[in-house]
């Protein structure tokens, strides 16, 4: 069966749709907005599912985005700018119901914020594969981090890898990691419950204090000063730490007062807003996507999906996860859910006026 076979698009014109917005530090509401019609190379697309990427966003919710990086680190259709309001947020998979014919009723991924329908141009969305589930397909953008994180990394034949923090990307490039030629692979982390998550995976579980040495390349994800210390402990003489975490606003410090320089160690960074200089002359942004969604075809992806709620419950859900009282690795926000037993859409309410370009 086909994706538009399982999600057939609607006919009904809706003139209004409701996004999540961050509108001061610690603080979220949803808020009604007019819905352009999709103009000529745009599509409107009704969204299954987004997921929460609970790093970034926490940082976004917490007011922590520091203003040099900024416009660096806007989303690509981001609504508002830093600290607030802002409308922020980047996994969301749909179906398109209005637009081009050869897109109608196609699933799609798009690095959306979570919103209940949206009009975008057709070259912002990535198709879902008949045989990747719609709800899988939301962590799409972070199987993208991981891949540009091992691009950037280069792990060779024999490797010696540990992956430090247990989280959502150090995971899923654990994960990835699983299925290459290593000499050994460790994912690291100070909870010990991790040990059944890295299980999951099919990957060796360590605690930092048993952490084997003496490796090719330490993909750095724990967001931690005391991560980022043990990362250089773990590097061979001339290897390569990867930092993936993103520290916001915080002040980090880093011992290269020891052995960093006799061992001659390289931190290097990666960031998802571009693609790996590994590979940025051979492959665009969109590949990279492409690549992504087509991984998860994989079942075993599905570990990192750990609760569902309903749009109107978004805003206590981030708080929630904000303050620690929700765990999670990607909460899914469930669009089919979060309307009314009848199949009314609240998105059908009329507007004042019809919103077009």
């Amino acid at each position: 069966m086909s994706n538009s076979d399982k999600h057939p698009p609607h006919t009904t014109r809706h003139t209004t749709a409701t996004a999540y917005w961050t509108v001061g530090p610690g603080k979220g509401e949803l808020r009604r907005g007019a819905l352009p019609l999709p103009g000529p190379g745009e599509a409107l697309v009704r969204t299954l599912y987004s997921g929460i990427s609970k790093g970034t966003e926490l940082v976004v919710h917490n007011a922590r985005v520091p203003q040099c990086v900024a416009e660096e680190m806007a989303a690509p259709n981001q609504e508002g700018s830093f600290p607030s309001p802002v409308k922020f947020g980047y996994l969301s998979v749909g179906v398109v119901e209005d637009g081009p014919a050869n897109w109608m009723g196609k699933m799609v991924f798009c690095l959306y914020p979570h919103q209940d329908r949206y009009v975008v141009p057709v070259e912002s969305l990535t198709v879902v594969p008949d045989d990747v589930p719609a709800r899988r397909a939301v962590l799409t953008g972070t199987v993208e981090t991981a891949i540009n994180g091992i691009w950037e990394a280069g792990p060779r034949l024999g490797d010696r890898v540990a992956v430090i923090g247990a989280g959502l990307v150090g995971g899923m490039v654990a994960k990835l990691l699983g299925s290459f030629p290593l000499g050994r692979l460790q994912l690291v982390d100070v909870d010990p419950a991790k040990r059944a998550f890295a299980a999951a995976l099919g990957v060796e579980f360590s605690h930092p204090d048993d952490a084997l040495p003496d490796c090719d390349i330490v993909i750095h994800c724990s967001a931690s000063e005391a991560g980022l210390a043990r990362a250089l402990q773990l590097a061979g003489d001339d290897a390569d730490v990867i930092e993936m975490s993103w520290y916001a606003d915080r002040k980090v410090t880093v011992p290269l007062g020891e052995d960093f320089h006799a061992r001659r160690l390289s931190i290097r960074a990666s960031q998802v807003g571009v693609v790996a200089r590994a590979r940025r002359h051979r492959r665009t942004n969109a590949d990279r996507l492409q690549l992504a969604v087509s991984l998860l075809r994989d079942p075993g992806f599905d570990v990192f999906l750990t609760g569902s709620s309903t749009l109107g419950e978004l805003p206590d859900i981030v708080q929630q996860l904000s303050d620690g009282t929700l765990d999670a690795l990607c909460h899914v926000i469930d669009y089919a859910a979060s309307r009314n037993p009848a199949g009314a859409d609240p998105a059908t309410e009329s507007a004042p006026t019809e919103a077009t370009r």
